[in-house]
């Protein structure tokens, strides 16, 4: 298989392409994605970093629902807020990749 502009030209192309996915990626790390839980009771925010950035419960949940059942809620509203963030991120860096799946990005 020949390359139009060779070997030299594919190599400049992967390192365009790996600079606008690791300049996306920092973009990304701004943007926050929030799941609540009981009634909007307990929020959890994750960033584009796939970090929990903020976390509130209201304290009448501890009344209503009780310790254990408050800590599954927040247990669930964090892997809401994760997988939140990571499904954006993989949608962008999908539309920088033109769909193509590079291993290690991402």
């Amino acid at each position: 298989m020949k390359f139009r502009g060779g070997m030299n030209e594919l190599m400049r192309q992967a390192s365009r392409m790996q600079r606008k996915i690791e300049q996306r990626k920092e973009e990304l790390k701004d943007e926050e994605f929030e799941a609540k839980k009981a009634d909007d009771k307990i929020t959890v925010v994750a960033n584009g970093a796939g970090e929990v950035v903020r976390v509130a419960i209201d304290p009448s949940v501890l009344n209503d629902e009780g310790l254990e059942m408050v800590q599954d809620l927040l247990v669930a509203a964090t892997n809401d807020a994760l997988a939140r963030s990571k499904e954006h991120v993989d949608a962008e860096l999908e539309k920088v990749t033109g769909g193509l799946k590079i291993p290690g990005i991402g």
